[in-house]
């Protein structure tokens, strides 16, 4: 049996703002058709009523089939749950990035919001580790990091 893993699906509110702000700031790129999906299969699969899906993939920095990111937004919406870092389930996305400043400074330019400190640890195997937590701005949480 073969197994591959192939994308990481966030909801959103806005589904192409929300996809900028990932093209913009972390370089991904399109991947594929735009989504727009509704009838019976999806209901189906979803288990909502009269559901409508529409969305897109982002090929991920540093990959050109994948995995991707994919960035949907559904109608009806669901209830939006407050996020928290330590809340249990999916928890961030990370980049590997030349800068950790640099990157921090694009990404509040673009609507993130900062999530604690630049922090620098140093491990003795695996070098220097440069890290900050942000939120994209729909709320999503996001490492940007360095290994140097």
């Amino acid at each position: 049996m073969g197994i591959k893993y192939t994308h990481t699906n966030i909801i959103a509110k806005d589904w192409e703002e929300l996809a900028k702000f990932y093209i913009q700031v972390f370089e991904c790129k399109p991947y594929g058709p735009k989504r727009d999906l509704s009838g019976e299969w999806i209901e189906q699969m979803t288990g909502v009523k009269d559901v409508k899906v529409k969305g897109i993939h982002l090929s991920l920095p540093g990959y050109e089939l994948g995995p991707t990111l994919e960035i949907f937004s559904y109608e009806p919406e669901g209830e939006n749950q407050e996020r928290h870092i330590s809340k249990q389930g999916f928890g961030h996305l990370a980049f590997h990035v030349d800068s950790v400043e640099e990157v921090l400074k694009k990404a509040l330019a673009y609507g993130a919001k900062r999530y604690g400190e630049i922090v620098r640890k140093e491990y003795e195997t695996l070098g220097l580790l440069t890290a900050a937590y942000i939120s994209d701005p729909e709320g999503n949480l996001i490492e940007i990091q360095n290994w140097g």
